[in-house]
């Protein structure tokens, strides 16, 4: 699988490591009120979509950036690489 990286162009897979939903990116706010309900629910809890799905990746073996990858799950089809710094969810 190629991912086409924002800045070095495609790449193989095998140079990233998967690093789960791209939810993750949205940090609960510690000081708000149901805090604890909010961070467990972000530690613990995700989902397992069937279809197209956006991931975090990490360039491990590059220059170690951080990605969002949005993917379909059942063909493994790439539909858009961003730099997660760039994104907003």
């Amino acid at each position: 699988m190629l991912i086409n990286h924002p800045l070095l162009g495609p790449r193989d897979a095998q140079e990233f490591v998967y690093k789960g939903d791209a939810r993750l990116l949205q940090r609960p706010d510690a000081m708000a009120e149901d805090s604890l309900e909010r961070f467990t629910d972000y530690a613990y809890n995700r989902d397992n979509p069937a279809g197209i799905h956006r991931e975090l990746w990490y360039h491990e073996q590059g220059d170690r950036s951080w990605l969002v990858v949005t993917r379909n799950t059942l063909t493994h089809e790439i539909v858009g690489v961003e730099l997660a710094s760039e994104v907003r969810l």
